[in-house]
């Protein structure tokens, strides 16, 4: 059994005990998270479509970890003009593991 769920703009496929990084959820660590934009859900041969979300669809989680991502480095340069720019980024992440899919 597996889910397609939207969150933070992106879209996930999950199944029960994925761990997952998420765009930051205002949730502290080992609190429950339910996700109810749920596109899509596939029980082995039997497939809901939502249109645009499954009607009673709902993914839950539990968050195990707040943290932030591995650094983007964005360098700006123009040759001969002797300009160079160096900026970086670090993403908040939320990590959460699937504990249960229902549809």
């Amino acid at each position: 059994m597996y889910a397609i769920f939207t969150t933070g703009g992106k879209q996930y496929r999950v199944s029960q005990g994925d761990v997952l990084d998420i765009e930051k959820l205002d949730v502290e660590e080992g609190a429950s998270v339910d996700f109810d934009t749920v596109l899509m859900v596939s029980n082995d041969d039997a497939v809901q479509i939502g249109a645009p979300y499954v009607e009673g669809g709902k993914v839950t989680a539990t968050v195990t970890k707040q943290g932030r991502g591995k650094k983007i480095e964005i360098i700006k340069f123009k040759r001969r003009k002797h300009h160079q720019k160096r900026t970086g980024h670090r993403q908040y992440l939320t990590k959460v593991e699937i504990t249960g899919i229902s549809a």
